[in-house]
């Protein structure tokens, strides 16, 4: 009788619960867990958004090029015409190159022969492509410029003289524009240089 006593008071003892060690023990071991989940969930985060910024840098650049070499094609030059131009300068910002890129088109964001200009400015020290659309019969310094791309690395304008790319061009001494127009445009996403080009043609034989 003794016997079977004790062994249902054991039975009592065992069925009581957890100790304060244990609900210590068990708690802290939840807010590892928790935490680990967290700093996942975070750097996954983190990582989705530094994704998405370089998906819309990587757009913007492209839009930016695939619509300058469709401004580029469009080029109307007429030695004659002492308003038409097509101009290439090789200049320098912070040891990286940079171009300005100078012709007349017809646009459709204003009226008339249009004078555009594709440079690059310094600003809060990174470097900003620039587009200026002014018409061709004013000061080339009256105009309304609007940023293309933010913090790029360089902008290149080469042109394609006997089989070999120059990066100057001026048709007031060549009468005339050449045939083909390599733009390259650098670019950094996540720590990595990206370079994308593209190479315009312009439409030859038009007048104006």
């Amino acid at each position: 009788m003794k016997k079977i006593l004790v062994t249902h008071y054991s039975l009592l003892i065992t069925k009581k619960g957890f100790t304060l060690i244990e609900v210590l023990v068990a708690f802290a071991l939840l807010s590892i867990i928790l935490a680990a989940l967290y700093s996942t969930f975070f750097i996954s985060h983190k990582a989705m958004e530094g994704l998405d910024e370089s998906l819309v840098k990587l757009q913007e650049c492209r839009m930016s090029i695939d619509t300058m070499r469709r401004d580029i094609d469009s080029v109307l030059y007429d030695p004659i015409n002492k308003n038409s131009l097509f101009k290439v300068e090789d200049k320098d910002i912070y040891g990286k190159q940079t171009s300005k890129l100078v012709f007349t088109t017809f646009s459709t964001l204003r009226p008339g022969l249009s004078r555009i200009a594709y440079f690059v400015k310094e600003k809060d020290k990174k470097l900003v492509l620039m587009k200026e659309i002014t018409s061709a019969y004013t000061s080339e310094n009256v105009g309304e410029g609007f940023e293309v791309v933010e913090d790029i690395e360089a902008f290149t304008v080469e042109v394609n003289y006997k089989d070999n790319w120059v990066k100057t061009w001026d048709s007031a001494l060549t009468r005339t524009i050449p045939q083909d127009i390599r733009i390259t445009l650098t670019t950094r996403l996540k720590n990595k240089t990206l370079t994308l080009f593209e190479i315009a043609k312009p439409k030859r034989g038009l007048t104006l």
